[in-house]
């Protein structure tokens, strides 16, 4: 028996050699620096900073938000032309059912994804034209003024926050 106490001790011992060895054979990964891509920033289009005592929706704001707006509809119009050529492009028809099926899918949400981005163009039409009438920045249902964080953060905002709230409580109440 106190042979096979050896054998024992001896594979422990190989093991936990083992064990090192396999542990300095590990290199430590280096983590790889990627070079950051910062955009510059159009000096208009940053988030607007009232001035001191500056009136709300002075010509500066309104001048700032219209902008905004205007980049953004041609942003979504130039993704609408995208698709529109991708859906030209990519119009051939494949033999296989599965592979079609998968193609008139990616279609059809491309298509529903345009056609939000097509109402959201509407919005963006209507926010211009409340810009032009002096109405851009004020809450549809009460009046009050909208608010400017609330503005850039969604600049085609048409109701205060409080009363959006409300309309979003009621729609909930109302199972829609």
């Amino acid at each position: 028996m106190p042979a096979k106490q050896n054998t024992k001790t001896k594979t422990k011992k190989t093991a936990s050699k083992k064990k090192t060895v396999v542990k300095k054979a590990v290199k430590k990964a280096i983590p790889i620096k990627k070079k950051r891509i910062v955009k510059k920033k159009d000096p208009q289009l940053s988030s607007y900073k009232p001035k001191k005592n500056e009136k709300y929706m002075s010509a500066a704001m309104k001048r700032h938000f219209k902008a905004v707006l205007i980049n953004w509809r041609e942003h979504l119009k130039e993704e609408m032309q995208k698709t529109f050529d991708h859906l030209k492009t990519k119009g051939e028809t494949f033999a296989d059912p599965v592979d079609r099926a998968s193609q008139e899918e990616e279609f059809a949400f491309e298509l529903r994804t345009r056609d939000r981005e097509r109402k959201l163009i509407n919005k963006i039409a209507s926010s211009l034209e409340q810009i032009e009438q002096d109405d851009y920045g004020y809450c549809y249902s009460c009046g009050i003024e909208i608010g400017l964080k609330r503005l850039e953060a969604r600049p085609t905002a048409t109701h205060c926050i409080d009363c959006k709230t409300l309309d979003e409580i009621k729609e909930k109440q109302l199972g829609g």
